[in-house]
């Protein structure tokens, strides 16, 4: 004669909750890991990433490009040159000692502070961005005057060997919309 074993009252309750509880942590795992899968490959984090590399050096190339000092032009105008590349960079480097000579002569010293900046356009694949810029742009005199100017600025942004230069700028335009 067999003896059925006889599990206390109280135990399949339990050992029902604690196989709920384990099918809903697996469930809850299985959920999360997907969403972590479906992050970890998604291209939004990677494109975001390259657009503030781009502002990063697209803000620090326009400051760049509007700070020089007449005591040291021959350093400012290399990092203007550094900074910039295709016909951009051919046209500072053609003016270069026109422009020092102007510069020395002034005896000014300018620099530039970013005041606030954004990319308008991405083309990753492509390697070329625009933003736009807002500086504050202080020219002071040789006898010590100072005057700020305020101004935006548009700029393109083409990526060579791996890094954001300027290859293009200019003022923004000013003005108000027309309203009907």
């Amino acid at each position: 004669m067999t003896r059925a074993v006889r599990t206390p009252a109280g135990s399949r309750p339990v050992l029902t909750v604690a196989l709920v509880l384990t099918l809903v942590a697996g469930g809850f795992a299985a959920w999360t890991g997907q969403g972590w899968y479906a992050a970890a490959h998604d291209d939004s984090a990677g494109y975001a990433a390259e657009r503030d590399r781009a502002l990063a050096a697209g803000e620090q190339a326009v400051q760049n490009l509007n700070t020089l000092d007449h005591r040291r032009v021959d350093q400012g105008l290399d990092l203007w040159e550094a900074s910039t590349t295709g016909e951009l960079h051919e046209q500072l480097a053609d003016g270069r000692e026109e422009f020092a000579g102007q510069v020395r002569t002034a005896k000014t010293v300018t620099t530039a502070r970013v005041l606030a900046g954004a990319i308008t356009e991405l083309d990753d694949r492509a390697g070329r961005a625009r933003l736009l810029v807002a500086l504050r742009v202080t020219v002071t005199t040789p006898d010590s005057k100072s005057t700020d100017k305020d101004s935006r600025m548009l700029g393109e942004l083409t990526r060579t060997d791996g890094q954001w230069k300027l290859s293009g700028l200019g003022q923004a335009p000013v003005g108000g919309t027309a309203t009907g």
